[in-house]
């Protein structure tokens, strides 16, 4: 899969959104709003650069965040609840989103079911995203609500795009794992060590709990740039910390006009469940045996100029399945990241 293709696909998705975010837009409130400490982000993760069109193809999640105080009181006292409860103090931030993620196996030109390999699947989803900071520490509280199976819109998707641009047709989607609803609650603790201006740590912890996927999660980055911002790049991966400017009062880097760091990380998880993998909760259906423990291996670079910010990120995924005909081997992927931060 080519660069266009990239586009392309990740372009169908963000048609997706297009009636969410409108009928947010028309929900909002008639007087004008102060911008500041707002922002809107978009992610994009593609396998086109890295082991090819299989498993973790594509996925898309884009939306946007305000301070809590400009959002209504019904949205946010439950996630704010929560964070009072354990950040002592601190500034929290609030975000709606929307995404798309499609799994396919090895080979997507075949028709019959494939035992041996990942199966098909897609998931649909809406969320919220609540953020803390207070000096050095972000908390991140996020929950997923959506659909996978056919609902999840993975099969048009792909087929429109591949069609549009003459890629391979996928003809495997009649045996992608049955439509049911979905839900998970993530939590992703952050600490930083160093200096804005020259290296720092970042190491982090949290859980995810729900029908679509629970897990555990430890790891940290370095990074080493030049009035560094926020707590590193983060990804679609739930509790990735949808906002970034969340921390806007409480960096020396945003009063200069630009930022640049590079990093390089690690993500550990230990999976109890994985809807992707161990398929439906509710019926009989494809699925295959998942490895407990996996990690990512992550590098990459961000630059921020004024209030566009854009990182890249490298991400090699270790194995996270086998088959009685050997394991499903790692896979590698980018994960893109464009945000206006007013």
């Amino acid at each position: 899969m080519h660069l266009h293709r990239i586009a392309a696909q990740s372009l169908a998705s963000l048609m997706l959104s297009v009636l969410a975010l409108q009928t947010l837009a028309a929900e909002a409130p008639a007087e004008p709003i102060d911008l500041r400490g707002s922002e809107i982000q978009i992610f994009i993760e593609n396998d086109s650069f890295g082991s090819g069109d299989r498993y973790y193809t594509n996925g898309i999640k884009i939306g946007g965040g305000i301070p809590a105080d400009k959002v209504g009181k019904l949205f946010t006292q439950p996630p704010n609840a929560l964070l009072d409860a354990i950040t002592d103090g601190a500034s929290n931030h609030f975000g709606l989103f929307i995404g798309q993620n499609m799994y396919t196996p090895r080979d997507i030109s075949i028709v019959t079911p494939q035992p041996n390999d990942r199966p098909w699947a897609a998931w649909l989803y809406v969320g919220a995203v609540a953020q803390s900071v207070k000096d050095d520490r972000l908390h991140t509280v996020e929950f997923d609500l959506g659909m996978v199976g056919p609902p999840a819109l993975g099969e048009p998707v792909q087929k429109f795009w591949h069609d549009l641009v003459n890629a391979a047709e996928p003809h495997g989607w009649d045996n992608q794992i049955s439509a049911e609803p979905g839900f998970m609650i993530s939590y992703v603790h952050k600490r930083r060590y160093g200096d804005s201006n020259g290296l720092q740590f970042v190491p982090h912890a949290g859980a995810t709990l729900g029908t679509i996927m629970t897990q555990a999660r430890i790891g940290g980055l370095l990074r080493v740039g030049q009035n560094m911002t926020g707590f590193g790049p983060d990804s679609i991966e739930p509790g990735g910390a949808m906002l970034k400017n969340a921390r806007r009062q409480h960096d020396e880097g945003r009063a200069q006009p630009y930022e640049w760091f590079a990093f390089a990380g690690v993500d550990g998880r230990l999976v109890g469940h994985n809807i992707f993998l161990d398929g439906s909760l509710f019926r009989d259906g494809p699925s295959v045996a998942r490895r407990d423990a996996v990690y990512d291996l992550m590098y990459g670079a961000s630059v921020r100029y004024e209030a566009l910010r854009v990182s890249v990120t490298r991400i090699n995924r270790s194995e996270e399945f086998y088959t009685p005909l050997g394991g499903g081997g790692k896979q590698s992927f980018y994960s893109i990241n464009i945000g206006l931060e007013f």
